[in-house]
């Protein structure tokens, strides 16, 4: 299965298994048809909210996307060097490019509740800074560059070594602050 793919197989496979229907997906993940077959195919780059809510509708915890074989014991991954990458859209409305690639720092561990990663961000077209909102927590230390975040009606710019800790559920958006690459370690709670 090739890593531009991954995300897609495993949806299918999912929604296979629990014998759902792609229009029945989609009205669960509050998502449309076109959303769920292309992302399926491996059509479309994903963005976190609606893969948040796609995980969500079908029972399971946004890196069951990265899971390969869950361990019971500790993970342990080497100067944050994550073989398990995911590439995320920003909020385009026709996203073939990534702005956001995930490194999953936790993607072998079972029944865990976080999901800790690396992002690097990429800068993208102002237009796309569209807020979402989806339950749950994150926690963002910046490792390199700056970011933005649009949070409800607030706007925090944060450098290396800054962090910032939030309830997801306010609308927001995280994106890099102006021309240059970031880097940041993100920690993300979403209950099921």
């Amino acid at each position: 299965m090739s890593e531009e793919n991954r995300v897609g197989s495993k949806i299918r496979h999912l929604r296979e298994a629990q014998d759902m229907t792609v229009e029945e997906l989609a009205e669960a993940s509050q998502s449309s048809v076109e959303l769920i077959q292309q992302l399926e195919n491996g059509a479309l780059v994903p963005s976190l909210t609606p893969l948040l809510k796609i995980a969500r509708a079908l029972g399971v915890r946004l890196g069951t996307f990265l899971d390969d074989a869950p361990q019971k014991g500790p993970v342990v991954v080497r100067a944050g060097l994550s073989e398990n990458v995911v590439r995320f859209s920003g909020k385009t409305e026709q996203p073939k490019k990534s702005a956001l690639e995930f490194y999953s720092l936790a993607s072998d561990k079972a029944d865990r509740h976080m999901e800790p990663f690396i992002i690097d961000i990429h800068p993208s077209p102002e237009e796309s800074h569209k807020l979402s909102s989806h339950e749950g927590e994150e926690f963002i230390y910046v490792l390199s560059g700056e970011i933005e975040i649009f949070y409800g009606k607030d706007v925090h710019r944060l450098s290396v070594g800054d962090s910032i800790y939030y309830d997801s559920i306010v609308p927001h958006d995280v994106h890099a602050a102006g021309k240059e690459d970031a880097r940041i370690m993100a920690v993300v709670y979403a209950p099921l």
